[in-house]
């Protein structure tokens, strides 16, 4: 059990806490307080009780005010003596509680900057705000608009954040996020994980950007916009107003070795059940090019299987840039052994795109051709259906106009034959759709950042996906924990000659 202790001072500097605990005891027993509903009750120990809080916090900072040693002298890390000596140098901080008074003794030299040692002991910020109250305002943040975010912590803090500095402490919150993940160290023993395959899934997602926040040749195009209407767009007209943010996956999960036509089967005849992604890392970024995120999520695999001896798969949607960036960043890692696959979903729309050649759309004739030639697929036979489609078009005296549909399907399954195999995929019990990622591009973006009429600043945007990039891959705990040891390194250590651990104060009584 920790030991009380008197105050070196002679001071109690808890007395006022005292003082407000007794006269809210004083109120509750009081005949008022004693007729009045339930609610009205809450009410005075949430407002009265914040206000304990706050006078024992700031009763702990007096304290350690009147504890801090006196020292001779300060050295900085610019070498210089500083042995001018401040006592009760005063600075505000915003907390859960409400606003508290810091005193500490400053230690200063004509042309150095001055130094405080009990800010370094507390791991105080480079502004007002405290550690409790920016992990709330990045929880708030996460979730909600900014103006949300302003009303939630004036309503369950006792504290107060205007909007234009939550989007500050924001940005500052998520800067440590790539540091964090090339430090992380998986706990899967590699011996049992290596017959388990390892799952890297990659899309895009547009956010829409202030001006100056997009892309420059994203930009010039929105400055060369002539809308025929100005209150909503005309056919063929685009907004010009979004910058592509990449989002990326990596999981372990089981094999789960199938059929074609367990694929094809109805969900009700389906008796296996599919096994749920392990270990899921999901983050997104609209600040860096994509070819960097498509490089963290080779790296992320890399850190999970060092030995690259793990059956890899990639899910991809077939876009021509993020092939591009797969495979120069596999090729940069050395990594030759890995199983490109084409989403599964997106093979079926350009299907249903091109039935509409040949059958009347929703009818059951048009599902029944679509599932035969998917079956096919599913067997690895997509060359076959390709030149099928090609084949019946031209037997139909078909248009260029009307055939263009199955042509562009066909030319598709040609184009990508290579990771069309899913009898193989199928057969080793990988996965052939993209449902994670696509789960990630909702979840990280359209449920956050498409909010109607929001358009994001790059720093803000990239920072809140951030946020929410911790929070579904259930990292932001130990990420804030990183990101304080962070922060008292570049406000406080660097500072400093000496370790900041001579600066504790020995307590009476301690060991």
């Amino acid at each position: 059990m920790q030991r009380a202790y008197r105050s070196q001072s002679g001071l109690d500097e808890f007395a006022v806490a005292r003082e407000q605990f007794d006269r809210l005891v004083s109120q509750l027993g009081s005949t008022a307080t004693m007729q009045s509903p339930h609610g009205e009750v809450e009410k005075l120990i949430w407002s009265d009780g914040m206000e304990v809080l706050r006078r024992l916090f700031q009763g702990h900072l007096t304290r350690r005010a009147h504890e801090e040693p006196l020292l001779s002298e300060v050295i900085g890390a610019d070498n210089k003596v500083r042995n001018h000596r401040r006592k009760l140098c005063e600075r505000p901080l915003e907390s859960l509680f409400g606003e508290v008074t810091v005193q500490r003794i400053g230690y200063s030299q004509r042309g150095a900057d001055s130094l405080f040692p009990l800010d370094a002991q507390l791991n105080l910020p480079d502004d007002q705000y405290s550690d409790g109250l920016r992990r709330r305002i990045g929880l708030e943040a996460a979730l909600n608009s900014y103006d949300v975010v302003v009303a939630r912590i004036e309503e369950t803090t006792g504290g107060a954040v205007p909007k234009a500095q939550a989007e500050q402490l924001v940005v500052k919150l998520a800067q440590d996020f790539n540091e964090f993940y090339e430090r992380v160290e998986h706990q899967s023993d590699p011996g049992t994980m290596k017959e388990v395959p390892l799952i890297v899934s990659l899309d895009g997602k547009g956010i829409v950007m202030r001006p100056e926040g997009l892309r420059q040749s994203t930009r010039k195009a929105a400055e060369r916009e002539n809308h025929k209407l100005k209150t909503r767009l005309s056919k063929g007209e685009k907004r010009n107003r979004k910058r592509t943010a990449q989002v990326a996956t990596v999981y372990d999960i089981e094999r789960h070795v199938r059929s074609a036509e367990d694929v094809m089967g109805s969900k009700e005849n389906r008796k296996d059940v599919k096994p749920r992604p392990k270990d899921k890392r999901v983050w997104a970024g609209v600040k860096e090019e994509a070819s960097e995120i498509v490089g963290q999520a080779i790296e992320e695999a890399l850190r999970r299987d060092p030995e690259k001896k793990r059956p890899w798969a990639i899910l991809v949607d077939g876009h021509k840039q993020q092939l591009t960036n797969i495979k120069s960043s596999l090729a940069l890692h050395g990594i030759a052994k890995v199983t490109l696959v084409l989403d599964f979903v997106h093979v079926l729309e350009y299907l249903w795109k091109a039935v509409l050649c040949f059958e009347e759309e929703a009818s059951d004739t048009a599902e029944r051709w679509v599932q035969k030639r998917m079956l096919k697929i599913l067997e690895g036979k997509s060359s076959d259906v390709a030149a099928g489609i090609k084949r019946s078009a031209t037997l139909r005296n078909l248009s260029s106009k009307q055939r263009q549909a199955a042509d562009t399907c066909a030319d598709y399954l040609l184009n990508h034959r290579d990771m069309l195999k899913y009898d193989e995929c199928l057969e080793q019990g990988l996965p052939i759709a993209t449902g994670v990622i696509e789960g990630a591009c909702r979840h990280l973006i359209k449920d956050r950042m498409d909010v109607t009429g929001a358009r994001w600043g790059l720093e803000g945007a990239d920072a809140i996906l951030k946020l929410r990039s911790l929070f579904a891959s259930g990292d932001f705990d130990k990420y804030f924990e990183f990101h304080k040891e962070k922060e008292h390194q570049r406000l406080h250590s660097k500072r400093f000659q000496c370790s900041t651990a001579s600066f504790s104060v020995q307590l009476p009584g301690a060991a």
